[in-house]
């Protein structure tokens, strides 16, 4: 009979069940469940449920250009503007839209070119997508964008310098004077004003595209953002000129308009390089996707794409690939690596019969695999989870943004007023609409939109320097929130890799094993030989090893005419080997502390014990120890069995130990602990990206695969634990430069304001507030930088 987890909710066969009959997939659901409580989790945006109509199905796009939750809402309403279409989900945190659908009735292409509309740029998402060199040409073409409005606003600038500012100089004194009287004629006068109307208009075109974009975007959707307060201080301050310039008159501020879209833009460039930076220093990632599998024919063995296999094919996996789809191992025994998935530590043998999961990696002899029904990898239902998760997690609304859903409407309000005050007064249309816009780009604190991307952008940099790499900004506020820290253990507080942790023993035992092992394929087997390599003044080769037999856990053979057998106290129990009661002991002190023992032996009688294990990271029970006196609750989750967390379940900085939890276990485990916490998931395999994807906020290691990257929301480049307190660390400083860049955003509308009372707003007037503005924002964004 099948039943449902009560933890994670996948239906399993009844083999756990506690004492009020609920069943459980595994004893590590059972443990979560029973010590956390509470009813099942809602799994309904997870990959576990399918649509409601048969004919739906999700489609995924990557979206370029999302910077906001305002992005999110239009691009929503772009695709939910499709009759087809029942739902849309976008991120900007992961650049994902999820769209619902019958993808049959449905055109994708249209759809994708739709979405690629304002200069955002679809794609859509395959499982063996890459698309760095997309993102590169787009961060390229801002670069260009960025460049261009440089040079060209420079080359635009100088006449301004030359020709306007010096005349401007005197009117903040006395009278107004024209920079045309006393040397330049007419003629000039009309040749360079409608110079400046064309070639303003074009530099702010092209190089404030992305501020105009997301200033519409914000318009159609009905949330002001900072987008729209730097657009209305563009567009005032050009249109402002254009007015003048009918009206005869040389106080243009052409040069505001431009200086202003050339410095937002610049900081949005530079916000976007380092986070190139950042996704750079994780190209070297690995990737447990396989494309291609090798079916067997009954007349031969044919290499295909794995989206090709039908239930029932044969597929001939060798010894150190992976298993590129779920399925059943038909022939002969092997040895499989199943952590990428399971989290375990340890391979497990596999017999004639048992079930093989896509992804894994074979580690001894090769295997057959007969496909399941429907084909399927756990790793791509892995990769689909994470999608699902990710594209329901919103970016979270940017506290300036929040401003300006305030202050936008007031300068609007402001804008009007005065225009209104001016035409009563002067009874001139032309100059009233000259006075709203005026009073448009000196009340808009548009130095928001320059200080939001330069203190993220110095969070990043900041976050690079000590070798973390951040792949979403709002972490900074997000971390602060954290109440509980998840770490899993095998690859995370552990090392990954298998090592010998202790041996006894006489050293010509086991420099005989190590020769011995050395005809195996094992991780197991390659610690033993690597272990014994010269270390314990033993070289392997050093023996002669004939008649090498495997057994089902452990391997023999005659080596310098003693027969060895290494391997398991049941393999010495088949073979009618001699174990004393010492050795027994050794055994079962080695299990109780989560380490693998291979009991060694000659002629018939075990003399010695190899323990392997995966060995803790350096300083783990120092970092646990900081994260705990910052107030948060530690929880260890593994898929790995109980026996191997003993030294955490000791530990007194350790609230929690879940153990022998599947990867849906995990992400259930984590759901219930988002029940009155914000949860912080640590973790660096595959099998932890739906768990990650879940969490608040999600840390992996740089030595993970590129799903958990690619599901994190940081990356710990060197693999140090301790690194994670750093995080916390880095996330107050950001919250400071926050505070006090907003703070001095409002320099800029305080001198404009101050020029305006007192009489003397003018180009140049105008020019020092930007320049005063910018510039306190840009030494306190880069402070650190100064202080080097």
């Amino acid at each position: 009979m099948t039943n449902q987890c009560a933890n994670c909710g996948l239906p399993v066969e009844s083999r756990v069940v506690d004492e009020e009959g609920h069943h459980y997939c595994s004893d590590g659901c059972r443990t979560v469940y029973t010590t956390l409580g509470g009813e099942p989790a809602d799994r309904t945006e997870t990959n576990h449920t399918v649509p409601d109509q048969a004919n739906t199905d999700r489609v995924f796009f990557d979206v370029d250009g999302m910077h906001s939750v305002t992005d999110e809402s239009y691009l929503e309403a772009v695709a939910q503007g499709f009759d087809r279409v029942g739902d849309a989900t976008a991120s900007y945190v992961t650049e994902t839209v999820r769209v619902t659908c019958d993808p049959d009735a449905l055109d994708v292409d249209a759809l994708e070119s739709a979405l690629s509309s304002l200069g955002y740029d679809a794609s859509r998402r395959e499982l063996s997508d890459s698309d760095d060199q997309r993102r590169n040409e787009l961060e390229e073409m801002l670069g260009f964008q960025y460049i261009a409005g440089v040079v060209f606003g420079s080359f635009f600038l100088l006449p301004y310098v030359v020709v306007f500012y010096p005349a401007q100089l005197p009117s903040v004194f006395g009278p107004r004077v024209s920079p045309f009287a006393g040397g330049a004629d007419a003629t000039t006068a009309a040749l360079l004003l409608p110079f400046f109307l064309f070639v303003g208009g074009v530099v702010i075109l092209f190089t404030g595209l992305p501020l105009l974009r997301g200033a519409y975007a914000s318009l159609v959707v009905r949330r002001p953002n900072t987008d729209l307060l730097v657009a209305a201080t563009i567009l005032s301050a050009y249109l402002a000129g254009t007015v003048a310039l009918l009206l005869g008159q040389v106080e243009m501020y052409f040069d505001l308009a431009i200086v202003v879209a050339a410095v937002v833009v610049g900081a949005i460039f530079y916000e976007s390089q380092l986070k190139r930076e950042a996704r750079d220093r994780l190209s070297d990632l690995t990737v447990s996707q396989v494309d291609t599998a090798r079916r067997c024919r009954p007349d031969d063995i044919v290499p295909v794409p794995v989206d090709e296999l039908e239930a029932g094919d044969h597929v001939l996996v060798r010894q150190g690939e992976r298993v590129p789809v779920d399925g059943t191992l038909t022939g002969a025994a092997c040895t499989v690596d199943e952590a990428v998935v399971t989290g375990e530590s340890l391979p497990r043998r596999k017999e004639e019969g048992d079930p093989l999961v896509g992804g894994s990696v074979v580690t001894e002899h090769a295997a057959l695999l007969r496909v399941g029904d429907p084909p399927s990898s756990s790793i791509e239902r892995l990769t689909t989870a994470v999608w699902n998760l990710q594209s329901t997690t919103h970016g979270r609304q940017r506290q300036t943004d929040s401003v300006a859903g305030y202050v936008a409407p007031a300068v609007a309000l402001l804008a009007i007023a005065v225009t209104a005050v001016v035409a009563l007064q002067s009874g001139s249309l032309t100059r009233a609409i000259l006075a709203g816009l005026t009073a448009t780009f000196v009340a808009s604190p548009w130095v928001l939109g320059l200080s939001t991307p330069l203190s993220v952008a110095t969070s990043l940099r900041a976050a690079l320097r000590r070798g973390i790499v951040v792949f979403d900004e709002t972490l900074f506020e997000r971390i602060r929130e954290s109440d509980v820290v998840v770490f899993d253990k095998t690859g995370t507080l552990t090392t990954g890799e298998m090592t010998v942790v202790d041996w006894t023993g006489p050293p010509a035992l086991f420099d005989a094993v190590a020769d011995l092992e050395q005809y195996a394929s094992h991780p197991v087997a390659d610690a033993i030989t690597d272990a014994f390599d010269g270390t314990h003044g033993m070289d392997v080769d050093s023996g002669h090893v004939e008649n090498f037999r495997r057994h089902a856990t452990g391997v023999q053979g005659t080596v310098d005419g003693d027969d060895v057998l290494a391997g398991t106290l049941s393999v010495f129990d088949d073979q009618g080997w001699t174990v004393d009661e010492s050795i027994e002991e050794v055994v079962a002190a080695a299990h109780s502390a989560g380490q693998l023992p291979v009991v060694a032996g000659r002629n018939g009688m075990a003399e010695g014990v190899v323990r392997v294990g995966d060995q803790p990271r350096g300083g783990w029970d120092t970092a646990l120890s900081r994260l705990s006196h910052r107030g948060l609750d530690v929880v260890v989750l593994t898929g790995d069995d109980p026996s191997a967390t003993e030294r955490y379940r000791s530990s007194p900085d350790v609230d929690h130990v879940f153990a022998g939890v599947p990867p849906s276990g995990k992400q259930a485990t984590i759901e219930r602990l988002q029940a009155d916490n914000h949860v912080t998931m640590v973790g660096d395999g595959t099998n932890d990206a739906p768990a990650l994807a879940t969490a608040d906020l999600a840390i992996s290691l740089g030595s993970g695969t590129a799903l958990a990257s690619e599901a994190a929301d940081l990356t710990i480049v060197d693999d140090d634990v301790g690194t994670v307190e750093t995080a916390f660390e880095l996330a107050e400083a950001a919250r400071t430069r926050f505070r006090q860049n907003t703070l001095l955003a409002a320099s800029y509308n305080v001198g404009a304001v101050g020029l305006v009372l007192a009489g003397a707003l003018n180009p140049l007037t105008a020019m020092g507030a930007v320049i005063v503005g910018a510039g306190l924002v840009g030494v306190s964004a880069n402070r650190d930088l100064l202080e080097e």
